[in-house]
């Protein structure tokens, strides 16, 4: 049961003293009024919270929506960091398969070196063998005749050229596979290090989306618990509306009791001075014969009358792991009537979240307090701030509210009602049971 039904306790002590039993004693009617116009103020109160409590839910309406804001633009930053990524590794396999091709031309390019390497080392061999230069004399020194010596002389110049482009082709192979190997280490560290970048970007961006959900889940939570509280604050008020008609109600009748006393005071006076004219007088002019009404006789002949016919199916005691401060009637047939215990006066009548259908009375018995609840009810017939009698109907049993079958669950608190029940009492041998 929300907090705010403790509220209904205010009233409990000054509209049951007013109505039952001893207006006259407890409260007069400027007493009352002046009740009522407490309540009054705090119902302004109430109003005052109430608009801060939609404040504070349109600021939350308002951060929540910024937070939203910021979160589609988080998600669009991780799908273009995705996005990226994905090009990214694509660029990755890429240059992995150029690192491939180079690799097979490296490998090429060694063995052409290797060879030249070789073919280098056969000349030079040669060269320390034959003397170098003297071997080519000699080839020139054998010509037959001019024209041989032409041809020779072509062919030496040939063979030495060759000698240079093999030196000049050498060197420019090897600076071909240092500079493809460089290509390939910058290429491939730039890809990694985009790579690890967008990866440790598309990780912020995570970690910055799931505070986001942490902030709009906190502020969710919040807003959650000021509908709540705001809940509570409309309880009240429905509360103390109850608590002003039913003091407007004991306002009611103390003016009626002061009328009826008043008339009743002025018909006893004429009734003394018509007396008093009339000496000779015997007897009474049929007087005797006036016999009062009778109240209707009372559902029980105690103080209290039974709540509902049915099958007593829980006590006052623990269950379920907790305390069940009040008893269980269950009855399956239609429309079971549920009856006021003893005349009072209905604090609220409304519907609960955890108790349904629910009214509260408060009650004036032997001049102790009593406040009862009978929840769980398929209909109420009672309204707040309405005057009951022992006995009268006040609803319908039913399965509503938190509740699992068909019955009346049914509270006796000695004084007032309040949110922890620390005056709630057990039925049993106070309240006639089925």
């Amino acid at each position: 049961m929300k907090k705010s039904l403790v509220t209904f306790a205010v009233a409990g002590t000054f509209i049951v003293s007013s109505i039952f039993g001893g207006i006259a004693e407890a409260a007069s009617i400027s007493g009352l009024q002046k009740q009522q116009q407490e309540i009054q103020k705090k119902n302004s109160e109430l109003s005052s919270d109430i608009n801060n409590a939609d404040q504070q839910i349109n600021s939350l309406n308002s951060k929540q929506a910024d937070v939203k804001e910021e979160m589609t633009r988080l998600d669009l930053s991780i799908g273009d960091t995705h996005k990226k990524i994905r090009e990214k590794t694509a660029e990755l396999e890429e240059t992995k398969t150029e690192i491939t091709r180079l690799q097979e031309e490296i490998k090429v390019t060694k063995e052409r070196i290797d060879k030249r390497n070789e073919l280098l080392k056969d000349r030079a061999r040669n060269y320390q063998e034959t003397g170098g230069m003297v071997s080519y004399l000699d080839v020139l020194m054998g010509s037959k005749n001019f024209s041989d010596f032409i041809d020779r002389a072509s062919a030496v110049a040939t063979i030495m050229q060759a000698d240079q482009d093999i030196l000049v082709q050498h060197e420019a192979d090897k600076k071909s596979l240092e500079e493809n190997q460089a290509k390939l280490e910058i290429e491939l560290a730039s890809v990694q290090t985009m790579l690890a970048d967008l990866e440790k970007m598309n990780q912020q961006l995570n970690a910055q989306r799931a505070e986001k959900d942490k902030l709009l889940a906190s502020l969710e939570e919040q807003e959650d618990e000021i509908h709540e509280h705001k809940m509570e604050l409309q309880e009240e008020a429905q509360i103390l509306a109850g608590q002003s008609a039913a003091i407007q109600k004991a306002i009611e009748l103390e003016q009626q009791r002061q009328a009826a006393a008043a008339a009743e005071a002025k018909a006893a006076a004429d009734a003394a001075a018509a007396a008093a004219n009339n000496n000779n007088s015997e007897s009474g002019s049929g007087g005797g014969d006036i016999t009062p009404l009778q109240p209707s006789p009372p559902v029980s002949s105690g103080a209290f009358t039974m709540p509902a016919n049915g099958t007593f199916t829980s006590g006052f005691e623990p269950r379920w792991g907790s305390f069940h401060y009040g008893i269980d009637i269950a009855n399956r047939a239609a429309n079971v009537p549920i009856w006021a215990v003893a005349d009072g006066v209905v604090i609220q009548s409304y519907y609960s979240s955890s108790y349904g259908n629910v009214v509260f009375i408060a009650h004036s018995v032997n001049g102790q307090t009593y406040t009862t609840v009978s929840a769980h009810m398929e209909a109420r017939m009672v309204s707040s701030g309405a005057v009951v009698k022992k006995g009268q109907q006040i609803g319908i049993m039913g399965n509503t509210g938190d509740s699992t079958g068909k019955h009346l669950h049914f509270e006796l608190h000695r004084g007032q009602w309040n949110g922890s029940k620390s005056n709630a009492i057990n039925p049993v041998g106070i309240v006639p049971m089925p």
